[in-house]
């Protein structure tokens, strides 16, 4: 049997209780699962401040006898806003000290009357409660109760607490403990005290300590029940200011503080008998967003799905209003967070449960004068106070998530690597909520610095991440696109330019004729004409100029995407031949040489496909238009895949015996939109594959004429019916973290626009599926060749 030292209490505490405020949250949390009925007061009754203790100390000992002027100076440091029979005290104690040792003793009894007092009026504990539950670190009488809760499939767990290890928040606050508390059926008051100065001494083991509760004094009513924790001989240097500082961050947050202040669990702060306010959210705040996401998880007959709804109230430049909504169902869900690369596994979708959350985006820069805050500093510091996105169970934080040095959802990391739209954690004010019942897999660590890394952990963040990093950035870009910075028709506007041109040249002709004596002046006007008509021919060819380099960053970034696959097959390609060399060597034998030759051939064969392709996507192959048979492109394009179909075991069905459908179009284009497609299939197919053993991947291709037409379709999980036209905005996408860029159906878009054409997904739903998945790459009748 393990002996365990005394001095390992105090290790544990200060291992498990980090900071002060969390040994505050521990000690309030006790006082709620005690179910107290008018909250939980936390009274700071400062007589002597630690440094000035400590400073009257070191005078004392450095002085050569006693020395009155000490106690004058440390008579002048008591504060005058403690309680009056507390100073008188104090005052008492210095002033019968006649020698520097009864100074010493007395100025230790002057700060022991300094204290930090926690009250409730939850039930209370008994002697025996004292000594089974209070005095038992680890104790589980809550942990039993929480667990049965969680079984009966109860939403609400009894308890915030389970772990009983509350009790040493005390001695991080003070080495003095003193509790008094009764039930409603003691006559009296029960009282323990302990000194965890006794707990340090090297030798000593807890059996050692002797630690017991005793029935002390009367209650003070018959019918009273609760607890008083009073903590002594505080370690730190408590002034009103600090603990203001607390109350307006720290204890602001400490319970949900979005919630209506009049549901908000009742913590009231007092600073030697005044009561300091603890603030809560204003709403005007939140309203005054420039943008938003709200939403929450939930299991629907077993299935997981995620809703958001997004607004965008003002991104800095002109437009309305604009909000949309979302919902991510459990086909989509398993893409984002399981993937090909199945790191997850996909029972966390469900056992973590559902939660809520809403997060408001702010540009600082942007900042007004708010009714009912203030000017515009004053709004700048409060949005500033509330910034971050905090976690709450059951209406109380979760800690750290949400303070200023914690980056929980990567949001500063990523905004680094992003241009436009910055979200980083501090442009936002938001919360999540979980609670122990219905997330019972989200568990504290033991020292109450964040959740346990659990693969259910793992799937919050990520889901958070996308709501803020995808969902809400792409709908501010998508509203962006929609209002700035659009293309300009400037057929309209040249023709305008050119009649006031030639509206300004008659009437210049006939000032003329009319003033001839204003010669100068009329030499003036025709010379701004002029300069005015070489402006607007400069701006004209500078928009068409801008417009250039964006098509052509499009077309950049088909290449981009065209390489990135040839890399991935060039890889895979060297890979099997540096494994039929090795086999090779091992076997000396000419049937075998030519075996591993042949199969060596065939992958390069393949890998001399897929670049042969990228050669039409070049810039310049890509603005080519040339004839060709559509038929002949599609069988081209696909033979480059054949190794990949085969790995994957996709068949591909094709017409039989087509008639030529001649066009004359860029044929760079068509392969992009092809590619893009090709690949989304077999991303979506082996998603499909993995979670339905003996699904057969199928592609289906048909060519249409008058007007030319490719229908593209595979038998995937298909796209929901919502996101028909939100594939192809760029960033959107539903694909794993690695893999997800969103671009390519944009892409294709774009350049089925640039032919004339269109690239849509058909509406009609899948019979297998009840979703989308065919889409119709339709050209213009121009295209089609003689």
């Amino acid at each position: 049997m393990f002996r365990i030292t005394a001095r390992t209490v105090l290790e544990l505490g200060s291992e498990l209780i980090s900071s002060d405020i969390i040994a505050f949250y521990e000690l309030i949390k006790n006082g709620f699962d005690a179910g107290t009925k008018s909250g939980v007061e936390i009274h700071f009754n400062i007589v002597l401040r630690r440094n000035h203790y400590l400073s009257a100390r070191e005078r004392a000992l450095k002085s050569q006898g006693f020395s009155r002027d000490v106690v004058e100076e440390t008579l002048e440091q008591l504060n005058p806003e403690a309680a009056e029979r507390l100073l008188e005290s104090a005052r008492s104690k210095l002033r019968s000290a006649t020698t520097s040792d009864q100074f010493l003793a007395m100025l230790d009894d002057v700060y022991g009357l300094s204290d930090i007092t926690i009250s409730d009026t939850g039930s209370g504990m008994s002697v025996s409660g004292l000594t089974d539950n209070f005095l038992v670190i680890g104790t589980a009488s809550r942990k039993r109760d929480v667990e049965s809760a969680l079984k009966r499939g109860d939403t609400k767990s009894p308890y915030l607490g389970e772990k009983g290890i509350g009790r040493l928040s005390a001695m991080r606050l003070g080495e003095k403990l003193s509790v008094e508390t009764a039930t409603v059926s003691d006559e009296s008051l029960n009282v323990l005290s302990i000194d965890w100065s006794e707990f340090s001494s090297i030798d000593a083991m807890l059996s050692d300590i002797d630690v017991r509760p005793s029935v002390g004094g009367p209650k003070p009513n018959p019918a009273w029940s609760g607890t008083h924790i009073r903590v002594g001989a505080l370690a730190e240097d408590w002034t009103k200011a600090r603990v203001k500082k607390m109350a307006e961050y720290d204890f602001a947050r400490l319970t949900d503080p979005f919630n209506d202040p009049k549901r908000r669990p009742r913590v009231a702060l007092f600073w030697n008998g005044e009561r300091l306010d603890i603030p809560w959210m204003e709403k005007a705040l939140l309203n005054a967003s420039h943008a938003s996401i709200k939403g929450g998880y939930a299991i629907e007959d077993g299935a997981p799905v995620l809703r958001c709804d997004l607004v965008a109230s003002n991104l800095g430049f002109e437009h309305p209003k604009e909000a949309e909504s979302s919902v991510v169902r459990s086909i989509d869900l398993q893409s984002l967070l399981v993937g090909n690369e199945r790191e997850l596994p996909a029972s966390a979708m469900t056992t973590i449960g559902p939660f809520k959350f809403e997060m408001y985006w702010f540009n600082r820069r942007l900042l007004s004068r708010i009714e009912g805050i203030g000017e515009l500093k004053a709004v700048r510091n409060l949005q500033e106070r509330w910034s971050g996105i905090l976690l709450f169970r059951d209406g109380f934080r979760v800690f750290p998530y949400g303070d200023d040095d914690d980056d929980w959802l990567g949001l500063d990391r990523k905004a680094l690597r992003r241009s436009g739209y910055t979200l980083n954690k501090t442009q936002f004010i938001g919360r999540v909520e979980i609670s122990r019942g219905a997330n019972p897999q989200l568990v504290d660590q033991t020292n109450r610095e964040g959740l346990r890394e659990t693969s259910e952990q793992q799937v919050l963040i990520e889901l958070l991440q996308y709501a803020i990093q995808d969902q809400l950035f792409r709908f501010m870009k998508y509203v962006e696109g929609q209002y700035k910075g659009q293309k300009l028709d400037l057929t309209e506007a040249k023709l305008e330019v050119e009649d006031l041109n030639k509206r300004a040249r008659s009437a210049i002709a006939t000032l003329r004729k009319l003033a001839p004596q204003a010669k100068a002046e009329v030499e003036t006007l025709q010379q701004a004409l002029l300069e005015f008509s070489e402006f607007a021919d400069k701006a004209r060819q500078r928009i068409e100029e801008v417009e250039r380099q964006s098509k052509q960053m499009v077309e950049m970034a088909g290449v981009g995407l065209m390489v990135e696959i040839v890399a991935h097959e060039l890889a895979r390609a060297s890979e099997n031949a540096l494994q039929n060399i090795e086999a090779l060597r091992s076997k000396a034998t000419p049937p075998d040489i030519q075996a591993k030759l042949a199969s060596l051939r065939d992958q390069m064969l393949s890998l001399s496909k897929r670049i042969r392709v990228l050669d039409p996507l070049s810039v310049s192959g890509r603005q080519t238009s040339e004839t060709f048979d559509l038929h002949q492109l599609i069988r081209e394009t696909l033979a480059a895949h054949e190794a990949q179909f085969a790995r994957h075991r996709i068949s591909v069905s094709l017409p039989t015996d087509p008639k030529p459908v001649k066009i004359r179009a860029v044929k760079g284009m068509i392969v992009q939109i092809l590619e893009n497609l090709i690949s989304n299939s077999k991303y979506w197919m082996e998603m499909r594959a993995f979670r339905e053993p003996g699904y057969k991947p199928k592609i289906t291709i048909e060519v249409l004429d008058h007007p030319p037409t490719i229908l593209y379709a595979d038998n995937g999980p298909g796209i929901a019916p919502e996101n028909r036209e939100r594939i192809f905005r760029s960033f959107f996408s539903l694909k794993e973290k690695p893999k997800r860029r969103g671009l390519g159906l944009f892409i294709g878009r774009e350049c089925a626009e640039y032919l004339g054409g269109t690239l849509t997904l058909d509406e009609t739903p899948s019979r297998d599926t009840g979703r989308l998945s065919r889409f119709i790459l339709e050209l213009p009748g121009s295209a089609a060749a003689k």
